[in-house]
């Protein structure tokens, strides 16, 4: 579930302005022109209600990378450390407690995600071909953008994104099951000069690695 919630925060990991339309229009020029870039992130994700009980949490953080076309890296620190690297072939999860990584075949696993979106689509129109996309109501002070799968067979239900100002600030995830996935993201930086090897990903020694 945490993998779902992760493609999806890759699909629009760019600033945009306040108004619906300025959003779009910057949302459009970031799919064109930023090829790159990298932020920190805290992550809670809510459990839906049960048996009259509120719903549980769970706060994580962590570094968060991006390379067009098909290259993300999420770094988790806290409380455990996790990684997620998808190297434009292979999509790589490694749980460092288990020592164990399991590894699959990136374009099945992505499939029609947004983070498939994301390093495929090269415009506003082909976003729109798989997502509804609509202004929201502010909140929080921030102003928020709905994507919604058109597709109604997969995990993901919705995506709200929320900036503040111009500066991508929150992505707030709901999928199938009632489980929310809020995303805050800090220090966004777009087009930096990343490392050659900050997407290659070889299991340690003596892990257990899982193919699917």
């Amino acid at each position: 579930m945490v993998l779902k919630k992760i493609f999806a925060a890759i699909l629009i990991a760019a600033g945009a302005g306040c108004a619906w339309a300025d959003g779009l229009k910057s949302l459009e020029t970031f799919m064109k022109s930023a090829q790159s870039g990298r932020s920190e992130f805290t992550q809670t994700v809510t459990s839906p209600p049960k048996d009259g009980q509120a719903g549980r949490t769970k706060t994580s953080s962590g570094s968060f990378e991006f390379q067009r076309p098909g290259r993300f890296k999420f770094h988790y620190r806290k409380p455990f450390e996790q990684l997620i690297v998808a190297d434009g072939q292979t999509l790589w999860l490694y749980d460092a407690d288990l020592n164990q990584v399991t590894q699959r075949t990136q374009s099945k696993a992505l499939g029609s995600t947004p983070a498939a979106l994301l390093a495929s689509a090269p415009d506003l129109a082909a976003l729109r071909a798989d997502f509804a996309l609509e202004s929201a109501p502010e909140q929080d002070g921030l102003q928020w953008v709905l994507a919604t799968p058109k597709a109604k067979d997969g995990q993901l239900k919705s995506v709200r994104v929320g900036f503040a100002g111009e500066q991508l600030a929150a992505l707030d995830i709901l999928d199938s099951f009632g489980q929310r996935s809020l995303i805050r993201f800090t220090g966004m930086q777009l087009n930096p000069a990343l490392p050659a090897g900050t997407f290659q990903f070889k299991p340690p020694a003596g892990a257990d690695v899982l193919s699917q």
